[in-house]
């Protein structure tokens, strides 16, 4: 059973933004797989909803004529896999957001749901943060735009007002065209299971595919946010692809991430994690990027 004072189909977005202005205790819902679970746990008893679940413009993936990738935060992980445009152009996304939870999970669960969550684990965050994305959160006051990175305060924590909805993410077309990417996801169990760590890779080649253009690299569950390694990736802009390259990042990163120790697994386990899943992504997205990897 689940304790819910009330429930508000809101007819728009500009209708759910109104709501919940009017209304400053009441939470958004849209695919509601982390919400109603808190709910049945009794943490958000007797709450009242607003649901932007299945909204038209908050849904679908498009390109404009200058190559901007629009994604509705209210698309499905399911949906984000399926399209042709993120099949075509964003392929590690469509990879990433396919390994979170199980099949029904996938089919509700949306990728605004796993941004605006905050959680460190979200298998989509990383990907994003290597892709640049920008997010439009759209308030009373009108709409703003945040970087990602910015957007992430802390665990469980987002620069999210009460009365503001996330209404698209962003990638422009230079933070994707002749880039090719990797997700690793390390877990207990091969499916269903929330990320022990995350490492995602996007990588520009050099002209002549024998050095590093431009690396992104960014991890899940190594910080309390999701994090992107500033530092290697500047040490590994202009390198020649070799076995150095790859031993400067893994060590690289495992001085950027600050993983803690869970009942998942140790901190000591998930450096080891950040050192070896960097070597490995950084091979298949290098072998994306139309490179031969030599780790």
């Amino acid at each position: 059973m689940y304790d819910i004072e009330g429930i508000y189909q809101a007819k728009s977005a500009a209708d759910a933004i109104a709501a919940l202005r009017d209304d400053p205790k009441a939470l958004v819902i849209s695919g509601g797989s982390d919400l109603l679970i808190k709910i049945r746990e009794g943490k958000l008893a007797g709450c009242r909803l607003v649901s932007i679940h299945s909204l038209p413009e908050l849904t679908g993936v498009s390109m404009d004529a200058g190559g901007r990738i629009r994604i509705g935060p209210a698309t499905t992980f399911s949906h984000i896999t399926n399209d042709p445009v993120v099949q075509k152009h964003l392929p590690m996304l469509g990879e990433a957001v396919d390994q979170a939870g199980g099949p029904q999970l996938r089919n509700i669960g949306t990728i605004g749901g796993n941004v605006c969550n905050g959680v460190t684990s979200a298998d989509s965050a990383s990907t994003l943060l290597t892709l640049n994305a920008m997010l439009e959160l759209t308030g009373p006051d009108g709409a703003r735009l945040v970087p990602l990175e910015r957007f992430y305060k802390g665990p469980g924590r987002v620069d999210l007002a009460h009365a503001e909805l996330l209404t698209a993410i962003f990638i422009e077309k230079s933070d994707y065209e002749g880039f090719g990417g990797h997700y690793i996801k390390y877990a207990q169990r091969n499916a269903m299971d929330i990320a022990t760590l995350g490492c995602a890779v996007n990588v520009k080649l050099s002209a002549d595919r024998k050095a590093v253009a431009d690396l992104r690299l960014a991890y899940g569950v190594a910080a309390p946010t999701p994090i992107r390694c500033r530092g290697t990736e500047a040490l590994a802009a202009g390198r020649g692809i070799d076995a150095e390259l790859f031993e400067l990042v893994a060590e690289t990163a495992a001085t950027e991430v600050a993983p803690r120790t869970s009942w998942r697994a140790s901190k000591e386990f998930r450096v080891q994690l950040v050192k070896e899943l960097s070597r490995r992504a950084l091979d298949r997205a290098i072998k994306h990027a139309g490179g031969a990897a030599d780790a």
